[in-house]
């Protein structure tokens, strides 16, 4: 169990990227995700926890009919290194022969996001693209890229901006290391 409290472990935290780098790059990604999807009226999925702040804000800037859903599957139930991956809610719309649009708040290992895409071309989609808000940099390949992608972040835990630490801080508008 984590010994610090919340403030705590804010505090003795690396701001890693500001809010306004956050806002910046979701409205690129909008941009990118325009051009690229605006003829498609996509189902958009947000991976839930994580992806559910980023998902509201990039949702709002595109400007193209679309629909939205979800999915929920976790590797971290509130700790910070990933374990098996558990399945909580699979998408509701029917995906068959659809474009999907998966919103997704870090690509890290990619294992989770790699088992959604799967999950979705499973469902019947014809097409699965993802973006996410950051990607961590490793030193080995994943077995995924996204195909969107707003910020870049070191090989080290980060939370804000939807992800956590410990269950903490999905809501702040900054994204930051643990030290």
């Amino acid at each position: 169990m984590n010994t610090l409290n919340p403030q705590q472990l804010l505090e003795q935290a690396r701001l890693i990227h500001s809010s306004a780098a956050v806002e910046t790059a979701i409205t690129r990604l909008s941009h990118e995700i325009t051009e690229a999807l605006q003829d498609t009226c996509p189902i958009v999925i947000c991976v839930m926890g994580g992806g559910i702040v980023f998902a509201g804000q990039l949702l709002t800037q595109l400007k193209f009919p679309l629909e939205v859903d979800y999915v929920h599957a976790s590797r971290y139930q509130n700790q910070t290194i990933g374990k098996a991956l558990v399945w909580q809610s699979l998408p509701k719309l029917d995906l068959t022969n659809r474009t999907v649009l998966l919103l997704d708040d870090i690509l890290d290992e990619g294992v989770t996001l790699l088992a959604i895409e799967e999950k979705c071309l499973m469902l019947g989609a014809k097409n699965v693209l993802s973006a996410v808000l950051v990607e961590k940099k490793l030193s080995h390949t994943k077995p995924i890229a996204a195909d969107f992608v707003g910020l870049e972040v070191p090989d080290c835990y980060v939370f804000g901006y939807g992800m956590d630490a410990y269950g903490w801080w999905r809501n702040l508008s900054a994204i930051y290391s643990l030290t």
